[in-house]
């Protein structure tokens, strides 16, 4: 019996060392999870409804999202934290995007130069 708990105990031995592929959670998945969940938590912050959260962020994992979002709502009641409004309006169906002024040409981006004034200074 004793050579069989030998052997036992170097098996076990060998493979605690071992990196076994599928017995730990993938870290990009996790990554993807605690991104969702902090994605949740700041649109509560921003006092934005979660449904909001949803449209603004479609890729992220609903179920995280939502969770992140719950868990700041408790936190911001239990320390009566007010939410900060958003300044990123939604877009709405049909509406132009607000455009960003940009200048055409280079000349329109440069300033005027002044003119150049005489080497003479006016006697007062």
């Amino acid at each position: 019996m004793s050579t069989r708990h030998l052997l036992v105990s170097c098996a076990v031995l060998l493979l605690a060392g071992c990196e076994i592929p599928g017995v730990y959670p993938d870290p990009k998945v996790l990554a993807r999870e605690a991104d969702a969940k902090a994605t949740g938590g700041a649109c509560r912050h921003a006092l934005r409804g979660i449904e909001d959260c949803y449209t603004l962020n479609p890729k992220a994992a609903k179920a995280s999202v939502f969770q992140g979002w719950k868990e700041m709502d408790a936190y911001m009641r239990e320390n009566k934290i007010e939410g900060v409004a958003s300044v990123v309006k939604i877009p709405v169906e049909g509406e132009a995007p607000a455009e960003e002024a940009v200048a055409a040409t280079k000349e329109e981006a440069a300033p005027k130069a002044k003119e150049p004034r005489s080497g003479k200074a006016k006697a007062s």
